[in-house]
């Protein structure tokens, strides 16, 4: 194949990724722009729609959860492109079928569905892509799947705001029945078409428990993330209750938030996977978006009579600085070898999301001793904690070879 031919087959493959990576982001964030006007249509009183909506979020995240477990060991056993093609077609029909729901426990189970089908989609495109490129700069390629796709946001809130709720559910279904067609050519990844010729254990979940390094490895590489999920999910997904606590001057619209933090996140994947080609680390980089993003936690949390635009100019610094995500989605998938790449690139993304579980979990419990603004502080400090110490215990890997196998 010639040099033309093969970088073709690379840019194609990057698109499809991306926008696959596009709708995910659109699904997730769909929800949290616009439950409140659909649990209203849904007949849910006023007062119990914070309460509601974090209960439908955690079954979204308990679905992305499942998910990525299954479809990563299902990438590690049957190929990438096996998951390229399941994921986009369960979400589909559940986010199509989520429009025309008519009661909250119908609305969670979709939600559920929905999630499973999604956890595939960043975790393959990720694994493809990486394999795909040369260790000097598969950086760059994760770097655009990431910053394309999470623009995914943007389109959400835009539809969102356009359409009623439950015609954004159907464009959403209708995005990942188009994307599935693109699909068809997408070439598979040839470290997996080789590994799988090999007599080895692939695509074992057990596998990543079954010796202490392996296993902390695994752990430590999902919690560097959790920061950014309770930025998302908790500190912008319920800004209106952070606003009445602060003594905001304006109702901070959590849907305009997420759109503003999330143009943030998709600026800062493009400057941190920039920053870790240019700099030659993966750790410093993290480092430094774990910090500023601390930093604008407090910023947030310590002031007070916020107006509704200097919050959404906060959103889009919140994003900048937790756009780390592709440079941590890309630690994962090089922290592994080919016959668990997939299982790990898949499940930690999701593994991540559905942290924001016991997060929400936790914050729900310390409001109730402590109130909204000190349990902020206190989840922020142990988060960001926890998030340095997994961080540390981490090798570098950028530079490194993925073709090898986990014995």
């Amino acid at each position: 194949m010639s040099s033309a031919e093969n970088n073709k087959k690379l840019f194609f493959l990057i698109l499809v990724a991306s926008l696959g990576y596009f709708v995910d982001i659109y699904d997730l964030l769909l929800f949290l722009i616009i439950k409140n006007k659909s649990l209203a249509s849904l007949g849910v009183p006023a007062d119990k729609i914070t309460e509601t909506g974090l209960s439908l979020m955690n079954w979204q995240m308990a679905g992305l959860l499942i998910g990525g477990i299954l479809w990563g060991i299902l990438g590690d056993k049957k190929g990438r492109l096996s998951v390229l093609f399941g994921s986009i077609i369960m979400y589909s029909i559940a986010n199509i079928a989520n429009g025309f729901v008519t009661s909250i426990p119908m609305y969670a189970a979709l939600r559920f569905i929905a999630g499973i089908g999604l956890a595939g989609e960043l975790g393959a495109g990720i694994t493809l892509v990486s394999e795909s490129m040369s260790k000097e700069n598969r950086g760059y390629g994760t770097m655009m799947v990431a910053g394309i796709g999470l623009l995914g946001a943007v389109g959400a809130y835009i539809v969102g705001d356009l359409f009623e709720w439950r015609t954004a559910f159907f464009v959403g279904g209708g995005l990942g029945i188009l994307l599935l067609f693109l699909r068809f050519g997408v070439f598979e990844s040839g470290m997996f078409e080789k590994m799988a010729k090999k007599d080895v254990v692939k695509g074992s979940f057990l596998m990543l428990f079954s010796t202490k390094k392996r296993f902390f490895k695994y752990l430590n590489c999902i919690l560097i993330a959790v920061p950014l999920w309770y930025v998302v999910g908790i500190l912008v997904g319920i800004a209106p209750v952070f606003g009445k606590a602060l003594g905001s001057v304006d109702v901070l619209d959590n849907g305009k938030g997420v759109m503003f933090t999330y143009i943030g996140i998709s600026l800062g994947d493009f400057a941190s996977g920039a920053l870790s080609q240019l700099f030659k680390t993966r750790k410093k980089v993290v480092f430094v978006c774990i910090t500023l993003t601390f930093i604008t936690m407090l910023v947030y949390l310590l002031n007070t009579g916020w107006s509704a635009n200097q919050f959404y100019v906060l959103c889009l610094f919140f994003g900048l600085f937790t756009g780390y995500w592709v440079v941590f989605v890309t630690m994962s998938a090089e922290h592994f070898g080919t016959n668990l790449r997939a299982t790990v690139t898949t499940s930690v993304p999701n593994m991540v999301r559905g942290s924001l579980i016991l997060v929400t979990i936790l914050f729900q419990f310390l409001v109730t001793k402590f109130g909204v603004i000190n349990s902020g502080l206190i989840v922020a400090v142990l988060t960001v904690s926890i998030a340095y110490i997994a961080l540390y215990n981490l090798d570098e890997t950028y530079g490194k070879d993925l073709n090898y196998i986990e014995e």
